[in-house]
C-alpha cells in the first residue's frame, strides 16, 4: 500500500500535465495551469497534502515516505524556480537508487535484511530467503531508477507517461513476481514442517 500511495501525486501531475497549458482566474489573479511546471506545482502540493495527511494520522511516516517528500520538495522546487524540468527527470532515477542503497546497507549494518524488517512481522521465511529477496529490491530498484533515466532523456515524449504508468506498471509486475516467490517458500516451509509435527507425535 505504502507502494501506491506514492503514485497518487503523480496520477496528479500526470493529469495536469496533460491539460494543454491555459490561464485561469483564482481569487482576482490569474494564474498558468497545464504543461510541466504548474503539474510540478501540484505534484508538491499534492505530496504534502498526502503525506501530512498520513502524518496526522499515523503520527509517523517511515524513512522512505521522508526520502520521497523530501526529494518531490527538492527537485520540484528547483524546477520551478529554475524553470528547467530536467531536475524533476532526476528525481525518480536519485529516489530509486537512493532505496536501493538502502536496501543494500542492510546486508553490512544490523542483523536482518531491510526487507525481513518490514515484513517479517507477518511471515516467517528461512534467512537465505530473505536474503534472496532484498537482492530482488536491490535490483528492482536499480533497474527501475535506470529505466526512468534512459527514457527521460532519450524518449522526451513519453518520459512523463512512463514516469507515471511504466513505473507503476514494474511496480505491479515485480509484486506480483513476488507474491509468487513467497508462496512457494511459504508452502515449501508448511510442508517440511507437517514431518516434524508428526515425528513429535
Amino acid at each position: 500500500m505504502k507502494q501506491f500511495i506514492d503514485f497518487i501525486p503523480l496520477i496528479l501531475f500526470f493529469i495536469v500535465y496533460k491539460i494543454d497549458p491555459r490561464t485561469i482566474e483564482l481569487a482576482g489573479h490569474s494564474l498558468p495551469f497545464g504543461g510541466i511546471f504548474s503539474a510540478t506545482a501540484v505534484l508538491i502540493l499534492s505530496s504534502v497534502l498526502v503525506y501530512g495527511g498520513m502524518l496526522l494520522v499515523q503520527r509517523r511516516l517511515d524513512k522512505g515516505q521522508w526520502l520521497t517528500l523530501v526529494a518531490c520538495l527538492a527537485f520540484g522546487s528547483l524546477t520551478l524556480l529554475f524553470h528547467n524540468e530536467t531536475f524533476l527527470k532526476w528525481k525518480a532515477p536519485v529516489v530509486s537508487w537512493l532505496f536501493a542503497l538502502g536496501f543494500a546497507a542492510t546486508h553490512f549494518i544490523g542483523d536482518k535484511p531491510l526487507i525481513q524488517r518490514m515484513m517479517g512481522h507477518a511471515i516467517q521465511l528461512p534467512q537465505p530467503v530473505w536474503v534472496r529477496l532484498n537482492i530482488a529490491w536491490i535490483v528492482f530498484f536499480l533497474v527501475s531508477g535506470a529505466a526512468n533515466l534512459f527514457v527521460a532523456f532519450t524518449f522526451e515524449s513519453i518520459w512523463v507517461d512512463f514516469k507515471v504508468f511504466g513505473s507503476l506498471g514494474m511496480t505491479l509486475l515485480f509484486l506480483i513476481g513476488q507474491g509468487i516467490f513467497l508462496a512457494r517458500h511459504i508452502h515449501d516451509g508448511d510442508a517440511e514442517a507437517v514431518p516434524t509435527a508428526n515425528k513429535k507425535d
